[in-house]
């Protein structure tokens, strides 16, 4: 029995010794690792601020590029599209403007079977008041210049009438040719006689 006893005794101080000696182990591989964690640490505070502003910068890079090509992508879509409304633009005024001209076959081949001039002459005013309509619709507009006052951002003088009074004096007389404009911006300045 005192030999079992004494071997209960030796293995019990063998546990205990390499107990100690795992406690020591861990003691000191997490000695080990809180002092590579505290340089880690000490590492990373340095390298922090140049980490992050590499890293920062290398967003922005990233930003700056995305920006250019998509400001790239819409310079080129504008500038096709201002190509587009070029080419294509004079479309709206040429769609309004033919059924003006069917009118004006129909009315020529009309014309060919009737030799009253009153005919022809009211078939002209309706085609002149159906191009005109489509004028408008367009957004051109005659200036006027019935009794108007001379303005020069609308007409242009070409003769100047002394002797009309002083009622006259700075007024449209007579207009020559007749001007237009294009949603309120002139186009044709309106020829205009002016009173002196």
């Amino acid at each position: 029995m005192k030999e079992e006893e004494k071997e209960k005794l030796e293995e019990e101080e063998t546990l205990k010794e390499e107990e100690t000696v795992e406690s020591q182990n861990a003691e000191n591989s997490e000695d080990a690792e809180n002092s590579e964690k505290s340089e880690n640490s000490e590492e990373a505070e340095e390298k922090d601020p140049l980490v992050a502003a590499q890293e920062e910068i290398e967003q922005l890079k990233t930003q700056i590029l995305y920006k250019t090509a998509e400001f790239d992508n819409y310079r080129k879509r504008t500038l096709k599209e201002k190509a587009e409304l070029i080419l294509n633009g004079g479309e709206k005024a040429v769609s309004a403007i033919l059924p003006v001209i069917d009118d004006m076959e129909r009315a020529m081949e009309n014309g060919e079977k009737t030799d009253d001039p009153a005919v022809l002459r009211e078939g002209m005013e309706l085609i002149y008041h159906k191009f005109t309509k489509a004028l408008e619709g367009l957004g051109v507009k005659k200036i006027e210049t019935e009794n108007a006052d001379f303005n020069t951002d609308l007409h242009e003088a070409v003769a100047m009438v002394p002797g009309m009074g002083d009622d006259k004096k700075g007024k449209v007389i007579d207009c020559l040719q007749t001007g237009y404009q294009l949603n309120d911006k002139v186009i044709r300045h309106a020829k205009v006689a002016v009173g002196q």
